[in-house]
């Protein structure tokens, strides 16, 4: 193997990177688990694992090796063939989210594109000529065109109009807000939403996940698809595989990516029920959807998950890591919610300055979403050592800056 030894980086040298991402100033050579590595060996505690993406930790050396493996054996040969490692992966997939059908992305956004082809497939073949899709306020669906549109947040809307009008927005746990629009549109084909808004503030429907239930019993009424964006809260990440098997339901599309690949880009979109077949060959693709290497990190993540009880293991750590923030935090005005290793902590203020201070005084890793809510996405197989090193930084921070 050859040694490629990278120079550091001169304040003043140019860069030749759009400037697309207000990065931080700092930069990991090495990750093992729930910590990662600066160049001079300095650790930190990373509780965002590359925001919901590295649920088994960093470098886990199960991933690791089958990477190497099969990068040393065969990377791609496009969807023209058939792919074993697809197939398995399909097979694996279909077995832990309860969905029959499963196409392959490269991220979440695009496995949210599927989801929004596939309503509009669905719609059209119902005779409806300009299907809708009902979405709620303060989502975050992607950054495609259509999933921008899909998305709740002006901010990240702003200079890309015209965005297309196919979504009608309600706010998000309101039931009679979505049978009004019931009665107002009838072109609406299928909802889109997300169990938990991790992107805007880790927000949970007033009435828990009995929302979805009430949701399902709607798209049942009017012949609409349920779709769940399960991107951030799938994979284990809240205690259950999936979060909608918080509930008793399924829902007609799901998607996924993030710990779907624990670092490895990697998305999909499947369905089940009546929303099988409805794309056939030819109406979608991907050059690099479902490559052999793609397929194999699909299967070994999904296959490590259940031999380490990681699902279970994010119900009980994560459990104990709310419980002693709530109680830790008690006399600090801080309202704590989520499920699983998906928490959030909303402050009375703004509190965006604290992902430095946490960063150079903590040697912590977090995230600052909604201006005010701390959001910790820490890996899945946390141990019980780790979130107690955990809360012994994250509530030092929060005690010294309320």
């Amino acid at each position: 193997m050859n040694d490629i030894t990278l120079a550091p980086i001169q304040p003043d040298q140019p860069s030749h990177l759009m400037a697309t991402y207000g990065r931080q100033a700092i930069s990991f050579v090495r990750g093992r688990g729930a910590y990662l590595y600066t160049e001079d060996g300095t650790e930190y505690l990373d509780a965002l694992t590359g925001i919901a993406v590295c649920g088994l930790g960093h470098a886990h050396p199960v991933i690791a090796e089958a990477i190497a493996e099969q990068a040393a054996t065969l990377v791609h040969t496009s969807n023209l063939f058939e792919i074993p490692w697809q197939t398995a992966a399909a097979q694996k997939l279909a077995e832990v989210s309860g969905m029959e059908e499963i196409f392959f992305s490269n991220s979440g956004a695009e496995s949210n594109e599927g989801a929004i082809k596939i309503a509009r497939k669905f719609g059209t073949q119902q005779g409806v000529s300009s299907p809708k899709i009902i979405v709620a306020e303060q989502s975050f669906h992607g950054r495609t065109l259509a999933t921008l549109s899909a998305t709740g947040n002006k901010k990240v809307q702003d200079g890309f109009a015209p965005l297309t009008n196919d979504f009608i927005r309600v706010p998000f746990g309101d039931i009679e807000a979505i049978q009004e629009a019931a009665l107002q549109h009838p072109d609406i084909v299928a909802i889109l939403i997300e169990p938990i808004q991790g992107e805007g503030g880790i927000n949970t429907a007033p009435q828990g996940f009995s929302y979805l239930e009430e949701v399902r019993s709607i798209c049942n009424q009017h012949n609409w698809l349920m779709m769940l964006d399960e991107i951030q809260t799938g994979n284990g990440r809240t205690g259950k595989y999936f979060a909608y098997q918080h509930t008793n339901i399924v829902p007609d599309v799901l998607t996924t990516a993030k710990g779907l690949g624990n670092g490895f880009p990697v998305g999909a979109v499947m369905t089940q029920g009546k929303a099988v077949g409805l794309l056939g060959p030819g109406s979608h693709g991907s050059t690099y959807g479902g490559t052999v290497l793609g397929s194999r990190v699909v299967y070994t993540v999904i296959d490590t998950i259940q031999k380490e009880n990681a699902v279970e293991n994010a119900a009980v750590v994560g459990g104990y890591i709310v419980d002693q923030l709530r109680a830790q935090l008690a006399d600090k005005n801080v309202q704590v919610r989520g499920f699983g290793m998906m928490i959030g902590i909303q402050l009375p203020k703004d509190c965006a300055e604290l992902v430095a201070i946490a960063r150079d005084q903590h040697k912590l890793i977090i995230n600052v979403t909604a201006g005010s809510v701390v959001r910790l996405l820490p890996p899945i197989n946390l141990t019980q050592a780790q979130a107690d090193d955990l809360l012994e930084r994250l509530v030092a921070l929060i005690n010294n800056y309320l």
